[in-house]
């Protein structure tokens, strides 16, 4: 699905007046979440009562200790931990724990003998800024690495683009100022703000990570959106399928990611 035509899709379904989670259900339907609304119930809280995370860990062998050139083994005692900050489209709104992105993000990345733990920090509802907000406390001092998956509210929100712009600017600047690998998620703008709109906003993911040389993914709901049989009722966010689709395209930037992640932890001393 290309992203116009998820813009156009985007656009029918959603208005500047939409509750705190501004996905909404197609034909008509709304579905009206709260902040902290994850869709089903997670391991352990973290932060704020309302801001929940999933902790699940594996072991890595041989592939993540190739891709850095560390002998095998060298880091199988100690995964690495990636870290993914986001909205209900992380937090596995909809779906069984086990199915959320992260969980089937780090099942795949175990299936090919990848050493990491992947942290579910994903928030229902949540825009760049409140992202922001919580970042010191949702991304750990021992984590290796970090996925920012924000956006998608403020576009469906219609918040200026210059606001978002600060926010992931703040958000991947503080991230990358510790050293740690960052790969960003690039979400699209619906169509019904305008072409000005979908023109300011839909930049500024690829600009911010190339200031800082972070990685970057151009659409995280690329092949998803606006796909029925990939989502759930709503027609928004992606059902367990479609998840798997997400974690399909995602898979190369995060053996990247990873990489990276490994070569900074030796650099630093922390492995």
């Amino acid at each position: 699905m290309s992203p116009d035509a998820f813009r156009r899709g985007a656009g029918s379904l959603c208005s500047a007046d939409a509750p705190t989670d501004i996905f909404h259900a197609a034909a008509g339907a709304q579905i009206q979440l709260g902040a902290g609304a994850q869709g089903f119930k997670v391991d352990q809280p973290v932060g704020p009562p309302t801001r929940r995370r999933i902790l699940t860990a594996g072991l890595i062998l041989g592939a993540t200790a190739a891709l850095i050139g560390l002998p095998r083994g060298a880091i199988a005692a100690d995964p690495l931990k990636l870290v993914v900050v986001g909205d209900s489209l992380t937090a596995g709104l909809g779906v069984e724990p086990a199915k959320a992105f992260p969980n089937q993000l780090e099942a795949r990345l175990r299936a090919e003998g990848l050493a990491v733990e992947v942290v579910n920090a994903g928030v229902s509802g949540d825009t760049t800024a409140a992202g922001l907000e919580r970042l010191d406390w949702a991304v750990p001092v021992d984590a290796d690495a970090v996925i920012v998956e924000l956006g998608a509210n403020d576009a469906l929100r219609g918040i200026a683009p210059a606001e978002t712009a600060r926010n992931m600017e703040a958000i991947v600047a503080r991230l990358a100022a510790s050293g740690r690998p960052v790969l960003v998620a690039g979400m699209r703008a619906p169509a019904n703000w305008g072409a000005e709109y979908q023109a300011r906003f839909d930049h500024i993911f690829a600009d911010v990570a190339q200031r800082h040389g972070a990685l970057l993914m151009p659409f995280f709901l690329d092949g998803v959106a606006m796909q029925p049989a990939l989502n759930q009722a709503d027609g928004i966010h992606p059902n367990a399928q479609g998840v798997s689709v997400i974690v399909d395209t995602i898979l190369p930037f995060v053996r990247d990611l990873l990489a990276r992640a490994g070569a900074w932890r030796a650099a630093a001393g922390r492995g």
